[in-house]
């Protein structure tokens, strides 16, 4: 990878009115001009994301969103995509015109920041144009103009030391449950889902995690994996793609540790407690349940891709049911997920863990249990026990 993903960043979002002056902040902010700027009220009709390095923080992912308040015959729907970026902020900046600001608009997107336990800051556009009243009684607020290059600066080291001293737990799949040296062997398997000529997003993280904390990592296919473990003096930890791992579990002996990409993401990223309570619903299953399959990514689908044949197929055979699936890509979570009996999240190797988070919560508020790709098909291999053993659950 030459840079951070989008999903492992910090993401920042800028919200506010109409014709607030989001675009022109988020312009100066990444320093190109990657949004139309006008007049015209309801310019930008779609959340846009672009990477940026925050110096000295680190990387983020910066959002610019839909006017809130956006009155236009399109506006009902833009207001609704501009929440749902909600799901996925970890920290908001409100862009109010400090020549028009309404006060009331902004204690309800405040409301709105606190339900969702977002931290913000309020940035008043057009500091040119100020009323002195206004820095009186937001002493807090930071003030721009996108004519002066000075504000700008001073609003990104704001945003820095602000994220900063929030803090963020370091993203890791392997840091902190083996010491430094260990030896681990990653099962990766080549078929037509494979990518020609590169690995996965989890694996190629999982491989850098290792290196990144003094790790030995060997990889190999499945077909390679039992000569592998007689060649080495000493494994520790073998990982495997959540495909083959009912034939790796018995290839690898009990003394060692055996879990999936899929429940390693699971742990960095979401709750791996609540996605193994989750497998358990799986024995309550009946005729006409429906599942909710949420992948974080496209993709081609083939006859052997895991969320839409093989984990399907599987999960039918164990139940002896007919079950329904429904599918759910990216960060389209449905609004309402009253109508399903299951919610099975991939690895989320493509969104962020806010993002994840929210949706086990959305799923914990209308008790509806949640599992991931990995834990599931653990659970159908009979392995969820050994799989977990690596976090010490």
């Amino acid at each position: 990878m030459e840079k951070t993903p989008l999903s492992s960043r910090t993401h920042v979002s800028i919200f506010g009115n109409t014709n607030a002056g989001k675009s022109a902040l988020f312009n100066k902010l990444i320093g190109q001009d990657m949004m139309i700027v006008a007049d015209t009220h309801g310019t930008t009709t779609d959340p846009v994301t672009k990477a940026m390095e925050l110096i000295p923080y680190g990387p983020i992912a910066l959002t610019d969103t839909a006017g809130l308040g956006d009155t236009t015959e399109m506006g009902a729907e833009r207001i609704k995509k501009t929440e749902k970026i909600l799901e996925r902020t970890d920290f908001a900046l409100y862009a109010a015109d400090s020549t028009h600001f309404n006060e009331t608009d902004y204690e309800a997107s405040k409301r709105m920041f606190e339900k969702k336990h977002i931290k913000h800051l309020l940035v008043f556009t057009k500091s040119d144009l100020c009323k002195d009243e206004l820095s009186s009684k937001y002493p807090d607020a930071a003030f721009v103009s996108v004519y002066d290059d000075d504000s700008i600066e001073a609003l990104k080291k704001r945003l820095s030391d602000i994220l900063s001293e929030l803090g963020s737990e370091e993203q890791t799949m392997i840091g902190g449950l083996l010491p430094s040296g260990s030896t681990i062997v990653l099962v990766i398997p080549i078929d037509s889902e494979a990518p020609k000529g590169r690995l996965i997003l989890p694996q190629v993280q999982f491989l850098r995690d290792c290196l990144d904390h003094g790790m030995k990592a060997v990889c190999v296919r499945d077909t390679e994996l039992a000569d592998t473990l007689a060649e080495l003096p000493s494994v520790d930890l073998v990982v495997t793609d959540s495909q083959v791992f009912g034939t790796v579990s018995k290839i690898v002996p009990e003394n060692i540790k055996l879990t999936s990409f899929s429940i390693m993401m699971a742990g960095m990223k979401g709750d791996l407690r609540e996605f193994i309570r989750g497998a358990e619903a799986v024995k309550d299953l009946r005729d006409g349940s429906t599942i909710l399959m949420a992948e974080a990514c496209t993709h081609n689908v083939s006859h052997e891709d895991i969320g839409r044949v093989k984990i399907p197929a599987l999960l039918r055979k164990k139940t002896g049911k007919d079950l329904k699936f429904d599918y759910c890509v990216g960060y389209d979570f449905p609004d309402d997920i009253s109508g399903y009996d299951m919610v099975i999240h991939c690895g989320g190797c493509m969104i962020n863990s806010r993002a994840i988070k929210n949706r086990i919560d959305i799923c914990r508020g209308k008790n509806i249990p949640i599992s991931n790709y990995g834990i599931i098909l653990a659970y159908v291999n009979g392995i969820v026990e050994r799989s977990k053993d690596i976090f010490g659950l």
